[in-house]
């Protein structure tokens, strides 16, 4: 498979599955909602904007006739949304097959969730950390199910600052984003640990899209001139390329917990999506327990696993 390059033909009949994307309404998560809805599964939006989110399902189901699309209001900046959309989730659908954590926010200014946290943990790890973990419950009561969370090549920049966690002495934008993902690597590596010593089935998995061009890069200055100059499209992708990753880790049957999937070629920028390496810094079991118990604490809420 891997050989002539895994592509949207390789992706299995999706059928009675329930499937829930953060970020739905643009870029990758667009991306991966419309590919699944039209491959049968029951796909919930859960976004952040409740207008663009219909828009976005109305886009899909013109695309695919008679395609089960919904839409869930989401704010992973703030926990009460967080609570409030799981539970909403909960209530309309007695099985979840798959979660994939797309959403999340890209170099922004300096700036704190409801919750007091810097905005880019918080958005990208400490609300999908809590969102998760609502939903572990009917996920792992599913068969087959799987965790997809959405990490970066960032990561390989990251490290956890304890010391300052959400950037208050100094804000570096790109330290924070990489911090980020980092965090989102030492979740999906721990969460597949717990899942496995509970012997459950349920999968964690991680995706990185590469370099897609998507509105997720607004706040990326330097991404805008290469736009200017023309030379973007040489080294990145669209937003369907970048979604391949995650698709492929959502669907793949080869698949395993634990597993990182991203694009195949140069610097891992582009190209069909294929098993890849996170830095060993994302496998440290100890940062991974502490990132844990630091997310624990911080949001207060604890998985039963």
């Amino acid at each position: 498979m891997i050989n002539k390059g895994w592509t949207l033909q390789d992706i299995p009949d999706q059928s009675g599955r329930v499937v829930v994307v953060t970020g739905a309404n643009t870029g990758t998560g667009f991306e991966t909602a419309k590919v699944l809805a039209g491959r049968g599964a029951t796909v919930i939006l859960a976004c952040r904007n409740a207008m663009k989110a219909d828009e976005a399902a109305r886009r899909i189901q013109r695309t695919h006739r008679g395609s089960r699309v919904e839409t869930q209001p989401l704010d992973l900046g703030s926990l009460a949304s967080v609570r409030q959309a799981a539970a909403a989730i909960l209530a309309r659908h007695e099985r979840l097959d798959l979660l994939i954590n797309n959403a999340g926010v890209m170099v922004p200014p300096f700036g704190k969730t409801l919750d007091g946290f810097e905005t880019q943990i918080g958005t990208n790890h400490f609300g999908p950390y809590v969102f998760t973990g609502l939903l572990l419950d009917r996920l792992r009561a599913t068969p087959g199910s799987r965790i997809v969370t959405m990490s970066s090549g960032a990561h390989r920049m990251g490290r956890i600052h304890f010391e300052d966690l959400h950037f208050e002495e100094a804000y570096r934008a790109w330290a924070a984003y990489s911090q980020s993902k980092l965090a989102n690597l030492l979740f999906t590596y721990e969460l597949q640990r717990r899942l496995s010593a509970a012997g459950s089935g349920t999968l964690a998995v991680a995706a990185h899209p590469g370099w897609a061009r998507t509105e997720l890069q607004r706040h990326a200055g330097w991404i805008r001139w290469l736009r200017v100059l023309g030379v973007e499209g040489l080294l990145s992708q669209d937003a369907l390329g970048g979604a391949l990753p995650l698709l492929r880790a959502a669907t793949d049957p080869t698949a395993q917990g634990g597993g990182y999937f991203g694009p195949s070629g140069f610097q891992e920028m582009k190209g069909a999506p294929i098993r890849v390496q996170s830095t060993p810094l994302s496998h440290d079991a100890d940062l991974q327990q502490r990132l844990w118990r630091c997310s624990e604490l911080s949001t207060g809420f604890a998985y039963a696993v």
